[in-house]
């Protein structure tokens, strides 16, 4: 396919996912049902075009005076497929499978891009409704902080110790760019493609077959290593999920001890069975997923008790961006619930001179801070570990600054760390 029915092709997936309120996924693959002429090559260049507009949905309305796919689509061409402006308006031709040409004010306004006098949510391309909180979290950084979390994210991944040390993962990666992450001491990190290029399917390297690595964001890496898991500990994985961080506790722990994974979602569980198969892991015991009466029999036993809280994922936006517009007040408000639930079932399993680890994948106060003071209020037994302690002990190495200025928390970034974002919050009960 020409440029032009690339950019053509995108703006119909977005009017699907606009529309329809399809997730983008789902449009994509629908249309490549529908036009299975498209190579291998255009598919990828079309969703990356479309997953670029999703990123900077706002800031790509206000640049073109519209939100129609079209225009969004013609206005993040450039850089998703590698092209000059003035290349973008030629391959918009409107011949067969091309946009329509652009009008004067199109082309004046895809030359000179962004206004300088937009709204900071639409500067940022954060929801209007959420501005408050990046505002409340990050201060005078909250634009660029959300910009950030409109680029594209590069693939994370964290050497298996149980298999593989780093430098085997990355010389068997070496191809794909693969470089040391900067805080994670088993991080692997492949770039973000630039253009229209796609992702390595790093999953299909023989090296992943062999157990060696698992695709896990820095940050979430860096979450798992503070809980402090160690050898011959009790350690409960309470919201296990497909069971990432299982994985990274069970290798701190070099396969001793006892790690429990449990989700009150059988159905996201399910797949920890065959994770654990690849990475030889023996020392993790799977509860049965939604069986909490099973889970609170265990009492109060265990070392560390990690909180991998159900949240509103805004800290993924750079890989999930459509869920960014699908996210409600309703919804985040049903999370913190959800979350203050899990805490108050923590509570209960952490035994005394343990420890419970609370972590989300979210940069929203609400999330985050604000539970912490809820926590702090409703269980009088527990204190809390400020991270830089946690970060001396099990990570060392260079400690950084939370990103919004905190000294017991700890808040990871795209921005200010190169991570997705994360929240880890740590507390040791005292009685």
């Amino acid at each position: 396919m020409r440029p032009g029915g690339r950019i053509q092709a995108a703006a119909e997936v977005l009017e699907d996912v606009f529309s329809r309120h399809q997730p983008a996924a789902t449009a994509l693959q629908d249309w490549g049902k529908r036009h299975r002429f498209a190579g291998s090559g255009d598919r990828a260049a079309i969703g990356t075009l479309v997953y670029d507009v999703l990123r900077r949905k706002l800031s790509l309305a206000a640049q073109m005076g519209s939100a129609e796919p079209r225009l969004l689509a013609i206005a993040a061409a450039s850089k998703a497929l590698g092209l000059s402006a003035d290349e973008v308006a030629r391959f918009c031709d409107g011949s067969q499978h091309a946009p329509q040409p652009l009008s004067d004010d199109e082309l004046a306004r895809l030359a000179r891009g962004l206004p300088g006098d937009v709204a900071p949510h639409v500067a940022a391309d954060v929801p209007e409704w959420l501005m408050p909180a990046f505002e409340r979290v990050f201060g005078v950084r909250a634009i660029a902080e959300g910009q950030a979390m409109g680029e594209r994210a590069p693939i994370d991944l964290r050497a298996n110790t149980i298999k593989a040390d780093r430098g085997k993962v990355l010389s068997a990666l070496e191809k794909l760019g693969a470089k040391a992450t900067r805080f994670a001491p088993f991080g692997v990190r492949i770039p973000a493609p630039e253009g229209p290029a796609k992702s390595p399917h790093v999953e299909a390297e023989a090296a992943h077959g062999k157990g060696w690595f698992e695709v896990q964001d820095e940050g979430s890496q860096i979450a798992a290593a503070l809980s402090g898991a160690e050898a011959r500990l009790q350690v409960l994985d309470l919201c296990a999920g497909a069971g990432g961080k299982t994985l990274a506790l069970a290798a701190a722990m070099h396969n001793s001890g006892q790690i429990y994974a449990y989700d009150s979602d059988k159905g996201q569980l399910r797949p920890i069975f065959e994770r654990l198969q690849r990475a030889g892991v023996r020392n993790a015991q799977v509860l049965d997923g939604g069986d909490r009466s099973g889970l609170e029999a265990l009492g109060a036993r265990f070392d560390i008790v990690l909180v991998d809280a159900p949240c509103s994922g805004s800290g993924t936006w750079r890989r999930k961006p459509d869920a960014k517009w699908r996210l409600k007040p309703e919804a985040l408000s049903m999370r913190q619930e959800e979350q203050r639930q899990v805490l108050s079932l923590a509570s209960g399993l952490v035994k005394p001179g343990g420890r419970l680890v609370y972590v989300t994948c979210s940069v929203l106060p609400q999330e985050n801070v604000d539970q912490v003071a809820w926590f702090r209020a409703s269980f009088a037994g527990f204190e809390p570990v400020p991270y830089e302690e946690l970060w001396r002990t099990t990570i060392g190495g260079e400690v950084p600054a939370s990103a919004d200025g905190a000294q017991d928390t700890l808040l990871l970034t795209p921005a200010s760390h190169g991570t997705d974002g994360f929240f880890v919050a740590a507390f040791k009960r005292t009685v």
